[in-house]
């Protein structure tokens, strides 16, 4: 079984590492994190135009997918490059309506593949949030086997805003649709960036019965693959980071990259995130064969990459000393994202149990 990646995966991945790292994301994200949205709605409709949102919505909806490998290529570039926004849930959105299917799917699955529509999702069993809710054009819900969107504010400022001349409208000016509510006050996260908020109750019934439920399955079984390839992407982003500081800091005259305890420690990371890759490529694997143990493999490579990322950030917290608590170093951010990436979309303890399952 080959688990290399070809020369069009690595090239995909060489081209977006160059977009992101023309865009200052670090920049991007300080934005995020303090409202101010538009950099990062930009970088996410070049994202769309590089095809990274069609990569899980059906071909027969404008997609090209669903393609796990490419998938997993494109999230660990985009935790190494520590993207802002609801990326994984307008993924999993897409899995979610294409399994669901309906006039939902007709509607939406063309717009988040465009990247004309910001999705957020919330999932049973996946903890009671949706990322990025105020800045959503719509929130997917699960309750059984309901599905329930609720158009969001972020419809009349995210980045296919239906708006301007030939937008059809009611009276005073409404569209004739349901109007977008606000999804109230985010909780706090331990990373600025990541916004939690607790999706409205309610919202409108657009799909039913038994699909709904096997969709719901498959759509958290992708997020969690994405959030796994983010965390690995995360941990790369902070070993490179520590590698270089630890060649320019230097004690007793001498870089302390060079003392053998420093260089345990970064040996010990990087083996993590090395281990922690073929697992991620062999779930990519079996989700896109359908093998039955997909679920399990996906968990898998969770734990590995979520628990690797985590001991990357504590590395790199621990070798950079008291600057790595500083806001102003870029590092923070990704310090702060290592952690709740390791725990979204699947605990360490939830992804074991998943495991052992089979």
């Amino acid at each position: 079984m080959r688990f290399l990646l070809d020369d069009e995966q690595r090239e995909f991945a060489r081209s977006l590492d160059a977009l992101l790292t023309a865009a200052d994301t670090p920049a991007v994200v300080r934005g995020w994190a303090a409202g101010d949205h538009g950099p990062g709605l930009t970088l996410w409709r070049r994202l769309a135009d590089a095809g990274v949102f069609a990569l899980a919505v059906p071909e027969a909806y404008g997609g090209v997918g669903p393609l796990p490998v490419e998938t997993a290529v494109a999230f660990v570039e985009l935790g190494r490059h520590g993207v802002p926004g609801p990326l994984v849930e307008s993924v999993a959105a897409g899995v979610l309506l294409g399994g669901a299917g309906g006039p939902a799917a007709k509607e939406w699955l063309p717009r988040i593949a465009s990247g004309t529509a910001v999705v957020s999702l919330a999932l049973e069993g996946y903890g009671p949030y949706a990322l990025d809710a105020d800045v959503a054009d719509a929130v997917l819900t699960v309750t059984g086997d309901e599905l329930r969107l609720t158009r969001g504010a972020g419809g009349a400022t995210g980045p296919g805003a239906a708006t301007g001349p030939g937008v059809p409208t009611g009276p005073g000016g409404s569209t004739g649709r349901p109007a977008p509510t606000g999804p109230g006050a985010p909780t706090v996260s331990v990373d600025p960036a990541r916004r939690l908020f607790r999706p409205e109750p309610g919202g409108e019934v657009v799909a039913a019965g038994p699909g709904v439920r096997e969709a719901a399955r498959a759509a958290g079984t992708w997020a969690t693959f994405a959030t796994a390839a983010q965390a690995l992407g995360c941990g790369e982003a902070l070993l490179r980071a520590t590698v270089a500081y630890v060649k320019q800091r230097t004690q007793f005259g001498v870089p302390v990259g060079s003392f053998q305890a420093v260089k345990h420690r970064l040996a010990d990371t990087l083996l993590g995130l090395e281990f922690a890759r073929p697992l991620l490529y062999g779930a990519a694997v079996e989700l896109a064969d359908g093998a039955p143990g997909a679920g399990a493999a996906v968990a898998a490579a969770k734990v590995a990459a979520g628990e690797a990322g985590y001991a990357a950030a504590r590395t790199a917290l621990q070798l950079h000393g008291a600057v790595g608590y500083t806001e102003e170093l870029d590092l923070a951010w990704w310090l702060r994202r290592a952690r709740p990436l390791r725990d979204a979309w699947g605990t360490p303890s939830a992804c074991r149990a998943r495991v052992l399952a089979g």
